[in-house]
């Protein structure tokens, strides 16, 4: 078997996405998972994401004849054969050593694309170098690295930027600080394990003698150098450089003149913002809450998404970002005036479980799901979709 592939554990039957993350869940340890799974405060951002799908059902129109679904669309002027993106993640080594090379990879190979992280574990050229497609890349702007970065990125045939604009400061993820991975604001300098916490990492030997043989925990790009220590110092990098309130429009128009690509804002939920980004010549935003990690009580990504279509009308690209857990909530971003989706957590999910594969196996279930959606609604493409597809239940019970 090569390092890329894998094989089922007896009796694992993965079908679905939800199937992924159960059997994800075991071959970590809680450290990792509850940065994973977790979120800011009560997870009430978090829970809504999902929850926020509810209130949508599809309309359903029958014998339309339909014998092939057109899935493809464009982003950033790139077609990409499915609407779904792999969505930037950090620290994705620590959940397994194959990371953000295995990721991008599988998007490939899916016909879509990854956007890089800044906090990726496989850095912004060890992935070029890796890859065939040209990928994305996402900053985390405001700190001394900026400019480097969008250097390093455009050198190295990044043509889309990502510009994340929703962590003035690290949302209160408090089961990532009971872990000691993160205070309220800043690394935990000296990661003390408890021997409960021990006990649960040495029931994990497989991953924990991967961490130690490849290094993938740390942060690339922010620190080049592997091992235990250089994980939590480049988090400590990270979390010093974006835990930042300064960062004003005024810096965003800065990168958008010196990117010679297309510059998208993720993380916005207000229509206002939305306008203000296409009017500084943003050629997208993503609607986003950063998986609920960030502000809980916010709105859920689903919920913000149709003023923001509304309020931009047409003149940029919205893509969303928050709850993707079926090929049926694809549709419903869709209808609602997305161009595409991004998955976060359900990536980590198929990488933690299979590597490239599983990953391009995640992809491939919502790919199944999504097509199969449009056969029943009786839709023949993506572009098909708007308003029109979903009824609204909440207005049906007045």
């Amino acid at each position: 078997m090569g390092p890329f592939e894998y094989r089922l554990r007896p009796l694992e039957r993965l079908i679905s996405v939800e199937d992924y993350r159960v059997a994800a869940s075991k071959r970590v340890p809680r450290l990792v998972w509850e940065y994973i799974e977790g979120g800011s405060d009560d997870l009430v951002t978090v829970r809504r994401n999902e929850e926020a799908f509810l209130r949508w059902s599809l309309r359903a129109r029958m014998m339309t004849a339909h014998a092939e679904r057109r899935l493809a669309t464009t982003v950033a002027g790139v077609q990409i054969d499915l609407p779904v993106l792999l969505a930037p993640t950090g620290a994705l080594g620590l959940s397994d050593w194959r990371g953000d090379l295995a990721a991008a990879r599988a998007a490939e190979a899916a016909g879509t694309r990854l956007i890089l992280s800044t906090a990726s574990s496989w850095s912004i050229e060890e992935v070029a170098d890796g890859t065939r497609a040209g990928h994305f890349f996402q900053l985390y702007p405001g700190g001394e690295r900026t400019a480097t970065l969008m250097q390093r990125a455009w050198q190295s045939g990044y043509r889309a930027l990502f510009v994340t604009v929703d962590v003035p400061v690290l949302g209160n993820r408090e089961g990532e600080r009971r872990r000691g991975y993160t205070t309220s604001g800043s690394l935990n300098r000296a990661l003390t394990l408890t021997p409960r916490e021990a006990i649960d990492m040495a029931r994990h030997p497989r991953w924990l003698l991967h961490q130690y043989r490849h290094g993938r925990g740390a942060m690339r790009n922010l620190l080049p150098t592997a091992g235990v220590q250089a994980t939590f110092d480049s988090i400590e990098i990270l979390h010093r450089e974006i835990d930042r309130a300064t960062f004003a429009w005024e810096d965003l128009e800065w990168i958008r003149e010196q990117w010679p690509g297309a510059v998208y804002v993720k993380g916005l939920l207000d229509p206002d913002d939305a306008v203000r980004a296409v009017s500084i010549g943003c050629e997208g935003v993503v609607v986003s809450n950063h998986g609920g990690r960030q502000l809980d009580h916010a709105l859920a990504s689903l919920e913000a998404l149709p003023a923001i279509v509304d309020a931009v009308g047409g003149r940029a690209e919205v893509l969303f970002d928050g709850g993707i857990r079926r090929g049926t909530d694809v549709v419903k971003a869709l209808a609602l005036g997305a161009r595409a989706v991004l998955i976060g957590r359900p990536q980590i999910y198929g990488l933690i479980v299979g590597g490239q594969q599983g990953v391009r196996d995640v992809l491939g279930v919502l790919r199944a799901e999504l097509d199969r959606a449009l056969v029943l609604m009786g839709v023949q493409g993506v572009e098909e979709l708007d308003r029109d597809s979903l009824i609204d239940r909440d207005a049906a019970r007045l």
